[in-house]
């Protein structure tokens, strides 16, 4: 199973294409997976293809992606054209770097109680898929739709994917994702394992809160939802499935709220056996001891900015050993 890292995990570091693929080397990776656009200083095809022979310099293969697909979204994004446009422009980048998937999201939690429904996202969606449906299929290149910032649950995902057809759109996994949603990970892998193309890995730290749980986001190692386990059960479903890195210390908790009544307006479905499964990881959690920074996403001082690109390094590289030598995931020695 390769080893590799969304670049995500390093966007602190504000570094472009060619010092991430360096980085990776540096560390031992297998895969390097551009979850956007960011670190491309041009989307021409003389630079793009400069990146491949670069990353097939190393050693290293590509996954490219993009955020939301869904034009309905909140965070949808028309800066570079319709969702279809870019979609199809994804696409074409992926060809020439090789990468066998183009990831890409729905949306974020604010999609499951805003104006329209939703069904309604999901539909727009798979309306964005099938318009490039043939471009696919004949480069051979999947979409890998994320359960993503809290927007669906593993089983309204794999929904989706059935309904836009599975011969060329899938998941990309995420395991930190499925706790901001109430989801136990374990629950989201057994929905998506027939689909899942590509991962985002990262632990999770769950407890119990006054108002329900608390949720954050830890280094490999570091969090309670059994994350070896969860790792093995990925490799028996998904043996040839990319283990992607996308780790993120500097969040503080996520607070889910589901005492109150209107915490399931936006989950009026979830099965009581499935949050079951999410309550038994909050019972057996509890809150991380282990000395981390926290911070706002955005507008935080020059100081907190250094610590923080300092952090993310550091528990990046703390997740490779662990993943190394107690998971043994990696393909190079």
């Amino acid at each position: 199973m390769k080893l590799g890292i969304d670049v995500f995990s390093l966007r602190y570091q504000n570094w472009d294409a060619f010092q991430l693929l360096d980085y990776a080397q540096q560390q031992g990776l297998d895969l390097v997976h551009f979850s956007d656009l960011g670190p491309f200083e041009r989307l021409d095809d003389g630079y793009l293809t400069e990146v491949k022979a670069d990353a097939d310099r190393r050693g290293l293969t590509l996954e490219a992606g993009m955020l939301s697909i869904c034009p309905t979204a909140s965070n949808f994004s028309g800066e570079r054209g319709t969702a279809v446009e870019q979609l199809r422009e994804m696409l074409h980048i992926a060809e020439i770097l090789g990468s066998r998937i183009v990831r890409c999201v729905l949306g974020t939690n604010a999609d499951r109680t805003g104006d329209l429904p939703l069904q309604a996202h999901v539909d727009a969606t798979v309306a964005t898929c099938r318009a490039v449906r043939d471009q696919a299929l004949d480069l051979g290149i999947k979409i890998a739709i994320e359960n993503h910032a809290g927007d669906m649950l593993g089983r309204e995902l794999r929904a989706l994917i059935e309904q836009a057809g599975p011969e060329y759109v899938g998941a990309c996994i995420d395991t930190g994702n499925p706790l901001w949603v109430g989801e136990s990970p374990f629950v989201t892998l057994q929905h998506l394992a027939p689909y899942v193309l590509t991962s985002h890995v990262r632990d999770t730290a769950v407890w119990a809160h006054p108002s329900g749980a608390a949720v954050q986001w830890m280094a490999m190692g570091d969090g309670t939802v059994g994350i070896d386990d969860w790792t093995a059960a990925l490799r028996k479903a998904c043996p040839n499935v990319p283990y992607s890195l996308e780790i993120i210390t500097g969040a503080p908790p996520r607070i889910l709220n589901y005492l109150d009544p209107s915490y399931w307006e936006a989950y009026p479905d979830t099965p009581a056996a499935e949050f079951v499964e999410f309550l038994k990881l909050v019972r057996a959690g509890q809150p991380p001891t282990i000395p981390i920074l926290t911070a706002r996403w955005e507008g935080n001082p020059p100081e907190y900015q250094a610590a923080l690109r300092l952090q993310q390094r550091l528990d990046l590289e703390r997740s490779i050993r662990y993943c190394r030598q107690v998971l043994g995931i990696g393909e190079r020695a």
